[in-house]
């Protein structure tokens, strides 16, 4: 199924322009967003291939199946809830039936959970935004090596600093196991001696061990820290993920506002908070922002990181205190939606 067929079909049952412009936040760079709902066939409703969702390739139009719509809504999941109230003027179609379809039949205190819940989850991103832009990591990927250390004495000193200090090279040298420790080897060194090495190699992920001649002696224990090393290539390969899939124009533009987080995602995380807080207070949920030129201050990077961080705490407070005297009901009525869904599929399918 794709976004043609469902028009052509006459599949269609709501669409409107979504995100930056739904919420007046929109700026002459923002994209066009659109989310929709359609309904399947009933032959391909009631038989095996079910369509749940269907996008473009850049996902900046996605629209989801009558049913699964329904399912996110009683979840009160905030994208679902947003589309179902988006203001009039961004509805690029609307089909009758889906004027009974109302937020005020899924608006609760779950929104207390899901929409701070979600907010909370884009401060963890940003926190981890924040440490990938402030500690870039090297192109070139650390070896076993740069974990393993050797005793000298009373301290230890990095394995690659005590070879080059004794003038040895690493695959002249052989580890052997010491009984009832972890990582702790006993390092030989004989150049000729047909040892293994520290390591097979510098894209090894474990040290190599030597059967070493009995009567040798070693010069020296090695601790290899696997678990820093395990840690570094996790950080490693999500790092450069990060900068492979990275929106670099939005990139570009965080570098200029220097503050080293991500300005647009904090942007919507503080205006999802204060809808939640809104929502949770009144009842009502309103989708376009009444305070553009603030959160768009945030966008331009114009608050410390510490600052919105600070701000989202505070917000997550009054959204705990604004959820204890709420006029919302606790959960949304599962069996009254289960109904209208059951209703609204009968209309469309005769």
């Amino acid at each position: 199924m794709t976004l043609p067929e469902l028009k052509d079909k006459g599949l269609l049952l709501l669409e409107c322009i979504s995100g930056s412009r739904a919420y007046g936040l929109d700026t002459p760079a923002s994209d066009t967003d659109i989310k929709g709902v359609f309904y399947l066939p009933k032959d391909q409703f009631y038989g095996l291939n079910y369509i749940s969702q269907v996008n473009n390739e850049t996902n900046d139009e996605v629209y989801y199946e009558l049913g699964r719509f329904v399912a996110l809504l009683l979840r009160n999941n905030p994208n679902m809830l947003e589309l179902l109230a988006t203001p009039g003027d961004l509805v690029l179609y609307r089909h009758p039936i889906m004027e009974t379809l109302r937020p005020e039949l899924f608006l609760s205190r779950l929104c207390r959970d899901t929409f701070a819940g979600y907010a909370y989850t884009q401060v963890k991103k940003a926190r981890g935004y924040n440490k990938k832009v402030s500690r870039p990591m090297a192109p070139e990927r650390k070896s076993v090596l740069d974990c393993c250390f050797v005793t000298e004495g009373h301290q230890s000193l990095p394995v690659a600093e005590w070879l080059r200090q004794k003038g040895y090279r690493q695959e002249d040298c052989g580890l052997t196991a010491i009984p009832h420790t972890k990582r702790l080897y006993a390092l030989f060194h004989r150049p000729g001696a047909g040892y293994s090495g520290i390591v097979s190699g510098m894209d090894a992920n474990e040290v190599r061990l030597s059967s070493i001649p009995k009567g040798q002696w070693p010069e020296t224990y090695l601790y290899f820290n696997q678990e820093s090393y395990s840690a570094y290539c996790r950080e490693y390969r999500e790092y450069w993920e990060w900068v492979a899939k990275r929106n670099d124009a939005r990139y570009q533009g965080n570098k200029a506002h220097g503050k080293d987080y991500d300005a647009k995602n904090m942007m919507h995380t503080i205006r999802l908070l204060q809808v939640a807080e809104e929502l949770l207070r009144t009842g009502v949920l309103n989708v376009k922002r009444p305070n553009r030129e603030a959160l768009l201050a945030i966008k331009r990077g114009e608050y410390e990181y510490e600052a919105l961080l600070l701000m989202a705490e505070e917000l997550m407070g009054a959204i705990r205190q604004a959820a204890k005297t709420s006029p919302l009901p606790e959960q949304p009525d599962e069996q009254q939606a289960t109904a209208l869904l059951v209703k609204l599929r009968q209309q469309l399918y005769t």
